[in-house]
């Protein structure tokens, strides 16, 4: 594993944590928890996989199951969600040319009753727990095959010539400059009206391959084909197109929103390309999906690839290692969250490997040693379920300490400036911090939340021990520490993080002792 260099610093407060640039400092090397750290989970709502649980429920219900949900991933130990707001030519948002999905109301096309917008509910629910929000968009499905009944304003009754019928699926062709503009408009539409942190898409670009199915684009290809000798490289360009107008797109609305992708795992293999990863025989995004993936994240058309490294340690073909491996080698400059595959714990018939309750323990180790960025988990029913206890050993031990989402200085690389006017005083059983909001940094971001670092008298402060956070506030200026003991002494600093993740130079050192009734400065 990689070590993490830890430089121990003097309390000469405000280069503490900025820089650890200091008078004097010594370095030590010792293996800390991340201090930056990626932890997401995927939220299906397409056939009610994860949320909610029913297309039946009432919409208090469904809040209530939401709710629960957030609590139940945060107590884990994630800092960010992925929810499927478009599952199949739906909406779980009020604010969409799309009809209401089947899958939050029972009928597509039928409003909830009583009338709420999920999406805005979700997002605020999130942010409250200090949780990223990503609106996850399915951008090729019109119909799903599980799909009992489809709207007329489905887009696959409006548009039926912007249309391909696979495997029981209507699918957008993208070969039309129309459906890549529709894609587009219903993207940046999300980006407009909700206050996301984030716009995601899957793996699904162009279908999987089913034995016997045929992708029925040949009109379009000859329409719009010209230049192209073969209908592959085509389909890759329409892809291209369509992934570099939509972070055009983004860009011009918000460029501080993030924008990823969360392809299949394997790029191409190496009997096909040199350039490929040590994988033999899978499934390739290049040359099965149409989807040039290394090339999104090359060009800077993506923030972050989030590669579906759904394979074992052990498995031959495809080991996870030489998957992680090779994204890591080809990020250029992006975050890479690798895709965990927590819902094939457990399973046997396969891949004997998916028995061992190590697995996805080991996994997170490794792409920890391997410079990633962190990871996110398929999905939130698997961990839900936490079969053979994998998702103990993510509260208990790797997950135990809190983690900053990684910042994205190619975005934002302004820190807020410091919170003012710490102050202390002593509750039963409790000792309240409170605070005033910093002023407006450089680029006018203010404060989005706060952490609280707590240290021994004698110990020396540093930024990157996570074990020394106590707690993040996300609303007001105010944090309890309901841990503190009569007789003891307590050193506090607290940082203001903006939207991005940039931390800020500390307030403190704040020293107190706690007694029977008061507070002591010393």
């Amino acid at each position: 594993m990689k070590k993490i260099k830890v430089v121990t610093l003097f309390l000469l407060l405000d280069f503490f944590l900025l820089t650890g640039c200091v008078a004097q400092s010594t370095e030590t090397e010792i293996i800390l928890p991340p201090k930056r750290e990626f932890r997401a989970v995927w939220i299906a709502t397409v056939d009610n996989i994860d949320w909610p649980s029913s297309k039946n429920l009432v919409p208090e219900a469904q809040r209530q199951e939401f709710s629960n949900l957030l609590d139940f991933h945060k107590r884990v130990g994630m800092n960010a969600v992925f929810v499927q707001v478009r599952a199949a030519g739906d909406a779980f948002y009020a604010k969409s040319p799309e009809p209401w999905s089947e899958w939050l109301t029972g009928r597509q096309g039928r409003r909830p009753e009583p009338f709420w917008d999920p999406m805005e509910f979700m997002i605020k629910e999130a942010h409250q727990r200090g949780l990223e929000f990503h609106a996850w968009l399915n951008l090729n499905r019109l119909v799903h095959k599980s799909s009992t009944s489809v709207s007329t304003d489905n887009i696959s009754y409006t548009h039926p010539e912007w249309i391909l019928n696979y495997d029981g699926y209507k699918l957008f062709d993208f070969g039309i400059p129309e459906v890549r503009d529709f894609i587009t408009q219903i993207t940046v539409n999300v980006a407009k009206n909700y206050n996301v942190d984030g716009i995601h898409f899957d793996d699904y670009f162009y279908p999987y391959i089913v034995p016997g199915q045929v992708v029925q684009d040949e009109a379009s290809f000859r329409k719009y084909g010209r230049g192209f000798t073969n209908k592959a490289d085509w389909r890759r360009n329409n892809i291209d197109l369509l992934v570099k107008q939509i972070h055009d797109a983004l860009e011009e609305v918000n460029p501080r929103l993030k924008f990823g992708i969360s392809p299949c795992g394997v790029w191409r293999n190496k009997g096909t390309d040199q350039e490929g990863s040590k994988t033999y025989g899978a499934l390739a995004s290049y040359d099965d999906l149409y989807a040039d993936s290394r090339k999104w994240i090359k060009e800077g058309w993506v923030d972050y690839i989030a590669p579906q490294v759904y394979f074992s340690s052990g498995f031959g073909r495809v080991p996870y290692k030489n998957l992680v491996d090779w994204w890591t080698d080809n990020s250029y400059g992006r975050h890479i969250y690798v895709g965990m595959g927590a819902y094939r714990v457990g399973y046997k018939e396969k891949d004997t490997n998916w028995a061992n309750p190590k697995e996805i323990p080991n996994q997170i180790r490794y792409l920890r040693g391997n410079e990633t960025d962190g990871a996110i988990f398929f999905s939130s029913r698997s961990l839900k379920n936490n079969s053979l206890g994998f998702v103990d050993s993510l509260r208990q031990d790797l997950f135990h300490y809190p983690a900053l989402v990684p910042t994205m200085p190619w975005k934002d690389n302004i820190p807020p400036l410091s919170p003012k006017s710490l102050k202390a005083t002593l509750l039963t059983n409790a000792l309240e911090l409170f605070w005033e909001k910093p002023d407006p940094a450089q680029d006018g971001d203010g404060a989005s939340y706060y952490v609280i670092y707590r240290f021994e008298p004698d110990e020396k402060a540093t930024a990157y021990d996570p074990r020394r956070i106590i707690g993040m506030c996300y609303e007001g200026e105010r944090f309890v520490d309901k841990t503190v003991r009569p007789g003891q002494r307590y050193v506090y600093y607290i940082t203001s993080v903006d939207r991005l993740h940039n931390e800020s130079r500390p307030i403190g050192p704040l020293r107190v002792e706690v007694q029977e009734q008061k507070l002591v400065r010393f």
